[in-house]
């Protein structure tokens, strides 16, 4: 998480990077809705550092009203030091219905787990990539949070963050190559949980 560059800087310093990071996607524009149980569960994991957690969110791109396009259900996972995602398409819904959402995820991500929409945010994502595709860039930027827990309808972003997200991205096999990549990214390590 980065307070003190501009966006600008930041663009520049990954286009400097000697591993020739270049931009592999168009930038655009993420939404989440974020579900956690009642007792908040997987925020209180996050918080406390438990080692293995889990995630649950609605992503789509676009507008925020854009939810009659694709839509995904995410499933973050971290163990200790290692994150994965699972993906599964979810079924298009008008974002005024959005306390209705907490069926299907349940449902979807399984284990008994009842979920119910406490936060939607949304972002500007640049995406940028080595020529060897191993290692990804992602900067984001213009953060812009909406609480749901308590049940307003006006989805209107109530809360908006001037810091900058940079994530480096790879593959757990290419662990060791890291090096090549993260001593020559001079912003400082810190955790950064968009949903905390």
């Amino acid at each position: 998480k980065i307070e003190d560059l501009s966006l600008d800087i930041v663009h520049q310093v990954i286009r400097n990077h000697p591993a020739s990071f270049r931009k592999i996607f168009p930038d655009r524009l993420v939404n989440n809705i974020y579900f956690d149980t009642p007792e908040l569960t997987t925020y209180a994991d996050n918080v406390k550092g438990i080692g293995e957690r889990r995630k649950f969110r609605v992503r789509w791109y676009g507008a925020k009203e854009n939810t009659q396009q694709k839509n995904n259900l995410e499933i973050k996972i971290k163990e200790n030091e290692l994150g994965r995602k699972e993906v599964h398409s979810f079924p298009v819904f008008e974002l005024k219905n959005w306390k209705q959402l907490n069926k299907p995820v349940s449902r979807l991500a399984g284990n008994g787990l009842a979920l119910n929409p406490v936060l939607m945010n949304a972002y500007h994502r640049s995406y940028y990539g080595t020529r060897d595709q191993k290692f990804r860039i992602t900067i984001d930027s213009n953060l812009k949070y909406y609480p749901l827990h308590h049940g307003g309808q006006r989805l209107n972003y109530g809360l908006e963050d001037a810091a900058i997200i940079v994530e480096v991205k790879y593959e757990e096999e290419i662990h060791d190559e890291r090096e090549r990549v993260l001593p020559y990214i001079p912003f400082r390590l810190t955790k950064s949980s968009k949903y905390v």
